[in-house]
């Protein structure tokens, strides 16, 4: 514990100039006393710590030292690059791996430098979850993490409906989606020739936060500890993600409701349903062209007809419902009623 935070302290000073003593029992969470006593003790070891007194004092290191220290680990390299992500590094139980691969990078960096990590943060920052929702992270996605960086299969048990499954699963990847962590796991059991679309050795798609179980698998290595599996180096995980995020929102439009679009109504269509299926609509009307009146009729795919009310409703007087005759019943009702309700005096 105190010689981690030994390193820790030297690393601080070779990131910056100097630094007070209330500084660095801020950064190492613990009291002063306890950094004085640590600067003396690395004095000993032979680092040169310096200690200046007075009002604008603090500690340095002298004649520019530089410690070996600084070479990263491949976990903290692989961490750095989602260091963007505060949120899932901390959900993904990663955040003090970071942290320490930041700090290294510092301490590396030249002196013009070095002021890089702080300007970066003031100009970019991600923030993946979705609008007005509290996610909370799924428990078991340490666990989950874990086996993704190194290669472990795992036995999982989730959620399907009202029942629990096992499988024996490799996971290749996480994706956090709108505040939902997804896994991109292989089922084993097939060669590449031999597999279908979802059968064993194909490429699945899990809800973290429906996991009840994740247990490493052992035994199947060449020596003590987890096993590991073999990955796939063509596996794409940007690609592969974005072909079954394109699946899943086209499996889910099951309907089609035909509609009459005014010049305003086809420039709000993208923002108000499915984007994809507002262009698949939009392009198969192109060749019909508009009517006397600048409108233009499409067939737009859609998830049901109960949704479809919602979404279209945003659309308000920029939209006519044309089929199904029961969703343009609906829509003339709601018509009456607005006109009721704002003709009155």
């Amino acid at each position: 514990m105190r010689a981690a935070r030994l390193i820790k302290m030297v690393l601080l000073l070779q990131s910056r100039p100097s630094m007070t003593a209330a500084e660095l029992a801020r950064e190492l969470e613990v009291s002063e006393r306890t950094v004085t006593r640590d600067a003396q003790a690395l004095s000993e070891a032979g680092v040169p710590v310096y200690a200046e007194r007075g009002r604008a004092g603090g500690y340095r290191l002298v004649g520019g030292y530089r410690t070996r220290l600084t070479g990263l680990a491949r976990g903290e390299a692989e961490a750095l690059f989602l260091s963007g992500v505060p949120g899932a590094l901390r959900e993904m139980g990663l955040e003090d791996t970071a942290s320490a691969a930041r700090l290294k990078v510092s301490a590396a960096l030249l002196p013009s430098l070095r002021d890089a990590p702080r300007a970066a943060a003031q100009r970019f920052h991600l923030d993946a979850p979705g609008w007005f929702r509290e996610v909370p992270a799924p428990e078991l996605l340490p666990a989950v993490a874990d086996a993704v960086w190194d290669d472990r299969p795992v036995i999982a048990r989730y959620r399907r409906g009202d029942t629990e499954v096992e499988r024996e699963l490799e996971p290749y990847g996480l994706v956090l989606k709108a505040g939902v962590w997804y896994l991109c796991a292989r089922v084993p059991g097939q060669k590449a020739s031999e597999r279908g679309p979802s059968g064993p050795g194909a490429h699945r798609v899990y809800r973290i936060d429906r996991f009840t179980a994740v247990e490493a698998v052992t035994g199947a290595g060449p020596g003590p500890g987890p096993a590991r599996f073999q990955r796939d180096p063509e596996f794409d995980l940007p690609a592969f993600w974005a072909e079954r995020a394109e699946q899943f929102a086209r499996s889910i439009l099951r309907a089609e409701v035909v509609v009459r679009l005014s010049p305003e109504g086809m420039h709000a269509l993208p923002h108000a349903v499915d984007a994809a299926a507002a262009r698949e609509a939009l392009a198969g009307a192109a060749g019909t062209g508009a009517d006397d009146d600048g409108w233009v009729t499409v067939t737009l795919p859609v998830e049901s007809e109960e949704v479809a009310r919602t979404q279209l409703t945003a659309l308000g007087p920029e939209a006519e419902v044309l089929a199904p005759a029961s969703l343009r019943e609906w829509f003339a009702a709601q018509a009456v009623r607005l006109a009721l309700l704002y003709g009155r005096k």
